[in-house]
């Protein structure tokens, strides 16, 4: 068996100890070759000991050989890749070397709290190994073959590896059972027809152990070296790490997090998740792309396309591994050079963001907690009197009639459609909140919404083929299957009968990761595998139905293990594709789960944030990050959303988010107001200054909206895109 590479980024050669041609090239193919031609002796010597081959076979087939501690030393804390990363063990040497791996105890307790692994992969630990490869119409094609077990359930044993030259600055790399077909995103993305003649990069295999290498051709910097540890692809587990030319990784969200990535062993956590923005947890959304920053000053980004559960583990060799829970290994990589044309070129893969209506750009007001259309009204008027900019004024969920979509309450609510009509007098807008959940326990034949649509068959399934029920604010909920079609239909109806009510410009998708009060549903989840998964990343809970749905749940495209991290962008769809129809016009969408491509039809907001002044500290790489991921309409809740904010404080992120792209002061309800006209005439007039120097400034904003929509360009971005 092959070692695996102990290879330097600051070279540009991928070499092994004494193993470099006259000009330092790497030897990938040209070493394999010698080193089959030059062990043909042991070659014969294996045939002529078939039996202790095939003795050898069953050990590892049966059980892994325990490592020899030399080897185990002889790899540098940096360069340990986890071999037990299950978060919920405490890991012993006994379960350690069940597995084939090295156990070193760190020198001190801190070792394991900052997460150096005890438990590491050796340098011979069994891998696929390349078979032969054929030439393309867009690069090339192989296969690879396992020929041990691995210690997690169902290994695919043959796989293949598909690499398309797709552009000169784009590469794709798709790693897939070569025998049955898997899951993969239903994501509609650009299908080269020839290959590429110019690249920037260039592509070497390695044989055995299987390794794949990208270098830039002018510098010779490695990008990608996955050679240096084992490649996993199970039909629930899928791993693969690589080392970076450098520690500046941006992206890989959502998280709260700084822009910069810390690269001493965090670990990041992809689910879409319903939790108020917290560091280290996962978070509303998922978008499993990186940008990094060579040392030279080149740029490239890393793309893997995959909706399933899954985490990045970050050490600081510096390396990257993706744990991954199904589908396939589908990378794209950009070469930049330079890291606007790195976001430009993923947004060409994912699709380019949506033009915004002009007045989407303006200042949107908003609370949980304004109780009546009167209420609202009042707030909209003393924003009038105080002649304070508003473009938009929005309802939260208190508009509904016991919390049910599409269902206004008539009482508190009366005054609503004149409202709506004396905003749209003086030139503004009107959006309201939509939450997937569809009430399930209204008498039939008294709620349209139920009815028509479990007539329909447009509900998520439990594995009874029945609508999975859950919990959310009307109570015991369905929830839409938006990876059907006839569900769009059905959305779009309600949406009709709505707009008769309440003429909304816009509208406002939340809870949709999808959100659930209970874990799974009211009848709990199977015990099947998909429930259970042999691995689960660390996320929030612990469990894959923690505060969603069941992973199991039937939906038209796959089961919601699959789809769960698409729920909020196959609903912005919907929505996008509805307000067209109803309007004529641009749509406005606001959606608090993303994933890639959201920007086609939705902006995102960041989430329930607190009135600290620290979170208005991580609205600011929250939103560069968003940049990155091609949604631009983005922003935080200017004030705070939960907890009484403060004068001071309200006055200062008023400034700062007069320079957020997507810009509305929003809060919860039981605490005071926090709308500019709240607060003393000073801090009234501070933040009305705010607010018209943006005014000012949307010329330029649409301007770089423009420019996203047409190529991809960022919107607010950082000092180093300059």
């Amino acid at each position: 068996m092959k070692s695996y590479q102990k290879l330097s980024t600051d070279i540009p050669g991928i070499t092994e100890a004494g193993e470099e041609d006259p000009d330092g090239k790497p030897l990938c193919h040209q070493k394999l070759s010698a080193w089959w031609l030059g062990g043909g002796l042991l070659m014969v010597a294996a045939l002529l000991s078939g039996v202790t081959v095939w003795v050898l076979g069953q050990i590892w087939w049966g059980q892994h050989v325990v490592p020899c501690l030399s080897k185990c030393t002889s790899v540098p804390e940096n360069r340990r890749f986890d071999c037990y990363p299950e978060k919920s063990m405490i890991v012993t040497q006994e379960l350690c070397e069940g597995r084939g791996c090295c156990f070193v105890d760190g020198e001190t307790p801190l070792d394991r709290i900052n997460g150096i692994p005890w438990c590491f992969y050796p340098p011979d630990f069994p891998s696929y190994t390349l078979g032969a490869t054929n030439e393309t119409e867009l690069g090339l094609v192989a296969f690879l073959t396992r020929e041990t077990k691995t210690y997690y359930p169902k290994d695919v044993e043959k796989l293949q590896l598909s690499v398309d030259f797709e552009t000169d600055s784009r590469l794709r790399v798709k790693i897939t059972d070569a025998t049955n077909p898997r899951y993969e995103v239903p994501l509609d993305v650009p299908q080269a027809t020839k290959k590429a003649e110019n690249p920037l990069y260039s592509v070497e295999l390695c044989k055995e152990p299987f390794g794949l290498v990208v270098k830039r051709r002018l510098s010779g910097t490695v990008l990608l070296n996955t050679t240096v540890a084992p490649l996993f692809f199970a039909d629930q587990f899928l791993q693969i790490s690589t080392v970076l030319p450098s520690t500046f990784l941006y992206g890989l969200g959502e998280h709260q997090s700084n822009f910069l990535h810390n690269m001493e062993w965090k670990t990041l956590p992809l689910w879409a998740r319903d939790v108020p923005p917290t560091e280290s947890y996962n978070l509303y959304g998922v978008h499993p792309f990186y940008l990094l920053m060579e040392k030279a000053g080149a740029a490239h980004g890393v793309f893997l396309l995959n909706s399933n559960l899954m985490e990045v583990a970050l050490q600081p060799a510096p390396a990257l591994t993706w744990r991954t829970t199904g589908g396939i290994l589908d990378f794209y990589i950009f070469l930049g050079p330079d890291p606007n044309l790195v976001v430009q070129q993923y947004q060409q893969v994912i699709g380019f963001p949506a033009m915004p209506p002009f007045w989407g750009l303006g200042f949107h007001l908003c609370r949980w907690g304004y109780g009546t259309s009167n209420k609202t009204w009042e707030t909209v008027k003393a924003m009038r009197n105080f002649q304070i900019p508003q473009d938009a004024q929005w309802n939260d969920i208190d508009y509904m009639n016991s919390t049910r979509d599409f269902a206004v309450d008539s009482d508190k609510f009366a005054s609503l459609p004149q409202m709506v009509e004396d905003l749209h007098k003086h030139g503004q807008h009107y959006v309201l909140i939509l939450d997937p959940g569809i009430s399930s326990t209204q008498r039939p034949g008294s709620y349209w919404p139920y009815d028509e649509g479990l007539r329909r068959g447009v509900f998520i399934n439990n594995t009874g083929g029945k609508p999975l029920i859950g919990k959310v604010w009307p109570g015991f909920t369905a929830y839409p299957d938006f990876s059907n079609p006839d569900t769009d239909e059905w959305w779009l109806e309600n949406l009709k009968h709505l707009h008769t009510q309440v003429p909304f410009d816009g509208l406002w998708i939340d809870m949709n990761e999808p959100s659930n009060f209970i874990d799974g549903s009211t009848e709990g989840c199977s015990k099947g595998d998909l429930d259970n998964p042999p691995y689960t990343p660390g996320i929030l809970g612990g469990s894959i139905s923690a505060k969603t749905i069941c992973a199991s749940a039937k939906q038209r495209v796959s089961v919601h293990y699959n789809l769960h991290n698409l729920y909020g962008l196959m609903e912005a769809k919907a929505t996008s594709r509805a307000l067209v129809e109803l309007r004529g016009k641009r749509p406005f969408v606001i959606s608090r789960s993303t994933f890639p491509s959201q920007g086609r039809y939705s902006g995102h907001w960041l989430g329930d944030n607190r009135s600290e002044w620290k979170d208005m500290f991580w609205s600011i790489p929250g939103l560069l990050s968003f940049s990155l991921f091609g949604v631009p309409l983005v922003g935080a809740d200017i004030c705070g959303f939960s907890s009484s904010t403060s004068e001071e404080l309200c006055v200062r992120w008023t400034q700062l988010g007069a320079f957020y792209p997507f810009s509305r002061n929003h809060n919860t309800q039981l605490e005071k107001a926090q709308d500019p006209t709240a607060f003393s005439p000073a801090a009234r007039t501070a933040m009305k200054a705010a607010l018209e120097l943006r005014y000012t400034l949307l010329p330029l904003l649409y301007s770089l909206f423009h420019r996203a929509h047409l190529q991809g360009d960022t919107v607010a971005r950082p000092l180093f895109f300059e």
